[in-house]
Order: structure tokens, then sequence, then C-alpha cells
């Protein structure tokens, strides 16, 4: 896993961006950008399935010497208004951070923030 000597990149990926991607697109340029080092901040977060299928797709990637596994937190859907069900209205998942397991830890999550820190040392070189 390659990293920035200058520090480490946070990019923060607009819900335009991922709407290119098809599902499996979307993992792969998750799973790229987490390999270099980076952190993701996805203006609009996967859904469960995505989410699921991620964490399925980085641990057949796992290599202990460059590449251990990704941290993600995020916002799950909201739950769905009565009046939302009726007009089956699908709401998007919300904000979602991703980034390698060994730079990113979730300090605290609430509904209105997720604290995250970026450790230095150990994974950045």
């Amino acid at each position: 896993m390659s990293k920035n000597i200058d520090g480490i990149s946070v990019n923060l990926v607009s819900r335009d961006k991922l709407g290119e991607f098809s599902s499996a697109e979307k993992l792969n340029f998750i799973i790229k950008e987490v390999k270099k080092g980076k952190v993701l901040v996805l203006e609009q977060g996967l859904t469960p399935f995505e989410q699921t299928e991620l964490i399925e797709h980085t641990m057949k990637e796992i290599k202990q010497d460059t590449f251990i596994g990704i941290e993600i937190e995020g916002y799950s859907e909201d739950k769905q208004t009565f009046m939302q069900r009726i007009f089956r209205i699908i709401k998007k998942p919300r904000m979602t951070v991703i980034g390698p397991a060994d730079l990113l830890k979730t300090i605290r999550k609430d509904s209105n923030m997720i604290q995250t820190q970026i450790i230095l040392g150990t994974g950045a070189k």
C-alpha cells in the first residue's frame, strides 16, 4: 500500500461521482483507493448490501504485509415514514467514511457526527 510521504490523502467523493458507477464498479473504485492509503468520505453512503459486498471483497484482498483491510463507518438509511412506504420512496444511505484499517480509527459516532482519527506512525511512512 503506497502512502503519500507528506501526509494522508482524504478524498471527499460526491454522490454524482459514485452515481457514475455500477455497484461492482463502485466497490472496485473504493478498494483501489483505500489500497493506495487514501481515506474516502462518501457524500452518499453505501447500501447495506454494498457494505456487505465491500467487506467480503476486502477480506479476499488482505495481505498482512501490504493491506490489512478497511475501517468503515457510516450512517445507515433513515427509517421510512408511513407516507414514504405508501409511495414506495426509497431513501438513499447517508455519508460513509472508509479508509485503511491501519490508518483510520473511529472514535465516536452519533446521529449527527462521525469522529475519526487518522493514525500516523505504524501505517503511514
